[in-house]
């Protein structure tokens, strides 16, 4: 069982040992350096009126660790919320993802105003697409080639996914009907 617990600005050292070393194969800029991590911290990229950073603790996670992922909540302040959700490479692939999306839910429709709550991922990333769909996300966009690749690399696929304050209320799928295009 995961538990969750609020990020302070007094842990940068602990985020940025998080961030920096590991792969984040599925996240705008792959890898983080220092400067990057100290640089998010004084923009208020973490912590703020409208964003909020939760650790993600595990029982098996070391003591050294500082948790074995990392949820970043932003655009608090609109209608439709956003998520960054990271796990620690040796923690991934184990069924952590669809816990913390259930837990941010849960949190988000019962703490905010929101009316949604929207992921956006990239199409190969396969898991998290699946953990979205599992928790009652419904996929409503496709960007093609809309997520930058690396320096000089080719684009990738970008995928929309959100879920529906009176979906989570009433435990149903509200699906897009996408067979809405006007006659020309």
């Amino acid at each position: 069982m995961l538990a969750m617990r609020p990020l302070h600005l007094t842990q940068s050292t602990e985020l940025a040992d998080s961030l920096i070393g590991e792969s984040w194969p599925f996240h705008a800029g792959p890898s983080l350096g220092a400067p990057d991590v100290a640089e998010r911290v004084a923009a208020n990229f973490y912590t703020g009126p409208y964003v909020e950073t939760w650790w993600i603790d595990h029982s098996e996670r070391s003591v050294r660790e500082p948790g074995v992922g990392l949820i970043r909540l932003y655009d608090l302040d609109d209608d439709t919320a956003m998520f960054d959700l990271r796990f620690r490479e040796r923690h991934r692939g184990r069924g952590f993802g669809a816990e913390a999306v259930r837990w941010l839910d849960r949190h988000l429709f019962t703490t905010r105003s929101c009316a949604r709550i929207e992921a956006t991922t990239r199409q190969d990333n396969v898991a998290m697409r699946r953990t979205l769909v599992r928790c009652g996300y419904v996929k409503e966009s496709h960007y093609r080639a809309g997520w930058p690749g690396p320096a000089g690399g080719p684009s990738h696929d970008a995928v929309g996914y959100a879920r529906l304050r009176s979906d989570w209320e009433g435990g149903t799928v509200t699906p897009v009907d996408w067979n809405d295009e006007p006659a020309t």
